[in-house]
């Protein structure tokens, strides 16, 4: 396999993630899809031999060809004088494939996109990347060439506007179908990073920080199978910071990040497939509890590295 076709072959690895951030920023498959080939065209124009971490470059690419779209749109409808401002057709277009469509609309919620419509695009792009995708606020103010501080607030905004809305969190899936679940604080991307960092080099204070105190991990019944049969010991729960401590940092599973059912998680991947996920409960900024499930069925998952 020469250069271009293991080019080729990654990008067509992370083509369905760069697709669903680029649709959740844009709310159009069709505009979604002119993004992700838009990103293609620029991914064979570039010199790639130097970059490090594939994924976060694609997803940079496509969240800046999307902005670019986006703020095209609201241009083009900012001249339209017979628009009114409640119409939404421009966000869900004519489907190239209406099944395909529709299943995308239901996994991540009419009622959220139509929140998502009235904020700005850099609101949207700092909540999309940062809420669902759990990229770090660090990369995204790359992206939208703004410092951290000014990408953090604009999520937060955007999140108000969420919280502000009666019930339309719920109506869109609350924690399961793109929206982070009220008892979430704004930071969970965050917790969840420092426990997967922590976790990985065994750092026992590290990790002992960002968990409370009364923290409970549950396993379900294949994940304690799971853990048999690659030599570990999954119980079915720990109880209390302490002993979640000790359990994670001779934990041997390399999770990675992931987004399940539109929320920040992690994910065991074994052989390009996820095996198991590890579901967070965060409150203040602590982690309150972890699900471990290994029986993934009914579950949309998205490998983010």
């Amino acid at each position: 396999m020469n250069d271009n076709e293991w080019l080729a072959a990654r990008f067509e690895t992370d083509r369905p993630r760069l697709r669903a951030v680029a649709y959740r920023v844009l709310g159009s498959l069709p505009e979604a899809e002119d993004a992700v080939q838009e990103t293609w065209l620029r991914v064979t124009r570039s010199d790639t031999a130097a970059v490090e971490n594939m994924s976060g470059w694609l997803t940079t690419i496509v969240a800046r060809v999307s902005l670019n779209m986006l703020q095209s749109r609201k241009s083009r409808r900012e001249d339209l004088v017979d628009v009114p401002e409640d119409d939404s057709s421009h966000r869900l277009g004519t489907p190239a494939d209406p099944e395909q469509e529709a299943l995308l609309a239901e996994s991540v919620g009419a009622a959220m996109f139509l929140i998502l419509d009235t904020l700005t695009p850099a609101e949207r792009l700092a909540f999309v990347l940062h809420d669902m995708f759990a990229v770090p606020f660090e990369e995204i103010a790359a992206i939208m060439d703004r410092t951290p501080a000014a990408a953090r607030q604009l999520a937060s905004r955007a999140r108000r506007r969420f919280q502000q809305q009666d019930g339309a969190p719920q109506s869109a899936g609350a924690g399961t179908q793109g929206v982070p679940a009220q008892d979430e604080s704004a930071d969970t991307a965050d917790s969840i990073h420092a426990f997967l960092t922590a976790s990985r080099e065994g750092d026992f204070e590290a990790l002992l920080a960002v968990l409370a105190p009364d923290i409970v991990v549950r396993a379900d019944q294949a994940a304690v199978r799971m853990g048999v049969a690659t030599g570990m010991d999954v119980p079915a729960e720990i109880h209390g910071a302490d002993a979640v401590t000790r359990a994670f940092t001779r934990f041997s599973l390399a999770p990675v990040p992931a987004l399940i059912d539109g929320r920040a998680g992690l994910a065991y991947v074994q052989d390009g497939v996820p095996r198991g996920v590890f579901l967070f409960h965060v409150a203040d900024g602590l982690i309150t509890g972890i699900d471990l499930r290994a029986d993934l069925s009914g579950l949309d998952i998205i490998v983010l590295h």
